[in-house]
């Protein structure tokens, strides 16, 4: 697979299967990944990888916490607060999609969390990757972080493999923080889900829309 399909078929997947990743396969994604850049060579990351039985532990304790609605506070704003358009417009038309292809319909609150909850079980994938900052970081480390996540979502699909990057888990700092060990001046920032993506899923049907180069390009000095 080259670059630009790798690129064009990446995409949020919502449902895989419960194939296996051999840990082989997830640390040559890591090996080659680990060059994305980063501003003063700072590689700013730390990434845990969980599989097998501490998976369902974590996912175990995540589920017990919905189930007696217990909630924690987020450390940072996955949206801003006033979303304006055309961003809110985007986010709304994507998150509808997706409720529409699985049935769900617009005021079913409880089909949405049911959806959400799925999250926390990194949608069955059989591998979840969590990554950590150091609190000290600021906005141009965490353009680093997205670089080099970026580079795990690619190399994974030249190994036939999906992804689902999940800021959803910042819903769950204190839980996820205790289950990794993580030390106070550590910061957990998003998941992702790994594994391959289950074909017969109608949710993975979703291809969300991209806007034209019209629309935030600007041309300047060319003929």
């Amino acid at each position: 697979m080259d670059l630009v399909q790798a690129i064009r078929s990446r995409k949020s997947v919502r449902q895989f299967t419960d194939q296996k990743v051999p840990k082989e396969i997830v640390y040559e994604i890591l090996e080659h990944a680990k060059w994305a850049p980063s501003g003063g060579n700072l590689q700013p990351w730390t990434v845990h990888v969980v599989s097998g039985e501490e998976l369902r532990k974590l996912v175990s304790s995540v589920q017990n916490n919905l189930l007696e609605m217990k909630d924690e506070t987020p450390e940072y704003n996955v949206y801003p607060p006033d979303l304006k358009d055309p961003y809110r417009t985007r986010r709304r038309v994507v998150g509808q999609a997706l409720y529409e292809l699985i049935g769900v319909p617009r005021k079913d609150t409880a089909g949405k969390l049911r959806q959400l909850a799925k999250n926390f079980e990194f949608f069955g994938a059989p591998v979840g990757l969590f990554f950590v900052m150091d609190r000290q970081m600021e906005i141009g480390q965490y353009a680093d972080l997205g670089m080099f996540m970026q580079n795990i979502m690619l190399l994974a699909r030249s190994n036939g493999l999906h992804t689902c990057p999940q800021e959803a888990w910042a819903r769950w700092p204190e839980t996820v923080s205790r289950f990794l060990n993580l030390q106070e001046h550590e910061m957990m920032f998003c998941g992702m889900a790994l594994g391959y993506m289950d074909e017969s899923a109608k949710i993975n049907e979703l291809q969300s829309e991209r806007a034209s180069l019209e629309d935030f390009v600007n041309w300047r000095g060319f003929e």
